[in-house]
């Protein structure tokens, strides 16, 4: 299968870029409107370093974190700590996701669902997903869709990231694999990590995005078994998807 794997310096960059209680274009203030009524357990699936999970936590929610990366879990697991939070962190292949809750919401934020590669394994997740759910329980989840002006081999961009203690990591994304019609891009990260002027590490990752019509998810849902399904865009609740540009948030409900 082929998740986009978080090593040791993509979480850095992760770490610097998304630090906990950041919101994105005002995704944590609605998932905590959307889960503040939730008494049972919750579930963040792809959970990173906790940006979500921990706010959720301090306020008050019952929250579960899964990831595939263990590095992503240390992290989010020291964060807990340091707050004094006690949280269940799991880290799992989704495909195989067999926890011993059920769960009144299943939250995937960020458009991370996108990473899951395959089409037929991005079923399988959801299906898992809707096994894990209690009766009437919800899944939330973002998509969004990719600039369709890409060409194959080139380089989308370089980025310089500056850390507190003088480091340097820079990140390189160059284009490898892209089809419009089976809906999916690819491309090669190089993360290098310099200190006083020497690069001492270094990091490669295959990162995949599989994007979706707002119409052909709904079916997707629907084809799983989930219900009352309600798309929101820009983290408007209700507010009716226009354009391309915008992410689009899927509430669905198991039956």
């Amino acid at each position: 299968m082929s998740f986009s794997f978080y090593g040791e310096l993509c979480t850095e960059v992760y770490e610097l870029t998304k630090p906990i209680g950041h919101s994105i274009n005002g995704d944590l203030e609605f998932y905590k409107q959307k889960l503040a009524a939730c008494e049972g357990r919750i579930l963040e699936v792809m959970v990173g370093s906790g940006r979500v999970m921990i706010p959720l936590l301090e306020a008050g929610l019952t929250v579960d974190g899964m990831d595939y990366s263990p590095e992503m879990l240390a992290v989010c697991r020291q964060h807990c700590e340091e707050r004094g939070l006690q949280a269940n962190l799991v880290q799992a292949d989704l495909l195989q996701l067999s926890l011993p809750n059920q769960y009144e919401a299943i939250i995937i934020p960020c458009g991370s669902f996108l990473l899951i590669e395959d089409r037929q394994q991005s079923i399988q997740a959801l299906q898992r997903l809707y096994e894990h759910l209690q009766p009437d329980g919800r899944l939330i989840l973002d998509l969004f869709l990719p600039d369709a002006n890409f060409e194959l081999g080139t380089f989308e961009g370089t980025s310089t990231f500056h850390f507190p203690n003088g480091d340097l990591i820079t990140m390189e994304s160059k284009l490898v694999e892209a089809d419009l019609f089976n809906q999916f891009k690819v491309s090669h990260l190089k993360y290098e990590k310099w200190r006083n002027g020497n690069l001492v590490q270094t990091e490669l990752q295959r990162f995949a995005i599989r994007w979706y019509g707002v119409e052909e998810f709904k079916l997707v849902l629907e084809s799983i078994g989930f219900t009352d399904i309600v798309v929101s865009a820009d983290y408007v609740d209700g507010r009716q998807p226009s354009n391309a540009q915008q992410c689009y948030t899927f509430e669905a409900v198991r039956k």
